[in-house]
């Protein structure tokens, strides 16, 4: 019986490339010459924290950043960002939480969708992920066509192929 998973999964080795890559483009820009720009990424919560002194330079951050992981391979789906905070000393902090795993929600969507094909597979929720197995290659790769076609919100991604 072949089968396949439905994760949800970001390379944070990736997501600190784009974020060095960001405070390098930073510190080159004329717009940001003298001024208390912050971009950290803490690895163990999964959130990037910027801190700059403006609105304007804040989506600019946002977008070097953004631009940053297209570059890598990042979805942008994965980002969830807060709205910005005023901090001390005139300063404002926005938190961006890097989502993975597939939510319960999300993996009742993908296993509604797939049901609704009417294709001879089984999806099964195992934890942060969706496993979907049957008899025909073709009707998974069927199920991966219609999950990549549904707009789901998450960045997916189909692991684990077997035979």
């Amino acid at each position: 019986m072949a089968s396949f998973d439905i994760v949800s999964r970001v390379d944070l080795q990736e997501v600190d490339n784009a974020v060095n890559m960001t405070k390098k483009v930073i510190l080159t820009r004329y717009d940001f010459r003298g001024s208390k720009t912050e971009i950290d990424l803490d690895k163990k919560d999964k959130k990037l924290r910027v801190v700059t002194e403006d609105d304007m330079k804040m989506r600019a951050v946002q977008e070097m950043l953004l631009e940053n992981m297209v570059r890598r391979k990042i979805d942008p789906k994965a980002l969830d960002a807060k709205e910005a905070q005023p901090t001390a000393h005139g300063m404002i902090q926005k938190e961006i939480a890097i989502r993975e795993g597939v939510d319960a929600d999300t993996a009742r969507a993908v296993v509604k969708l797939v049901k609704g094909l009417n294709l001879k597979v089984q999806a099964a929720i195992q934890d942060q992920q969706v496993r979907i197995s049957g008899k025909q290659i073709d009707d998974l790769q069927a199920v991966m066509q219609a999950v990549r076609a549904a707009n789901i919100g998450i960045p997916l991604q189909f692991i684990n192929m077997t035979r």
